[in-house]
């Protein structure tokens, strides 16, 4: 594995352990508003990021993912569906980037 994969995969799992944490920390303050602010925060600052580390498509796409409307009224869960969506797409990314290097 090239220097700059693992460095990809290593960067995607800081992100999902840090996605992770702001949600935690939303459940504990019970602040989902604050929460889904740093969230929205985190998603801003990493599109950058994603760029540099796998490329401007990638970014692009996470970039576009738009969290539909949660019928729930529980701003909590919302704010869990919304991450999941973040989460699944780094995860799904981070799978990209390990399957590139055997080709």
């Amino acid at each position: 594995m090239s220097d700059s994969k693992q460095a990809a995969l290593d960067f995607i799992q800081a992100q999902i352990k840090e996605l992770d944490e702001l949600f935690l920390r939303a459940s504990k303050d019970l602040n989902t508003v604050a929460g889904a602010e740093r969230v929205a925060k985190w998603k801003v600052r990493l599109v950058p990021l994603l760029a540099q580390h796998v490329g401007q498509e990638e970014a692009k796409r996470f970039a576009e993912i738009q969290t539909g409307p949660s019928f729930t009224n529980d701003l909590l869960e919302e704010l869990g569906d919304n991450v999941e969506v973040y989460r699944d797409f780094l995860t799904a990314l981070a799978e990209r980037v390990r399957q590139s290097h055997h080709s």
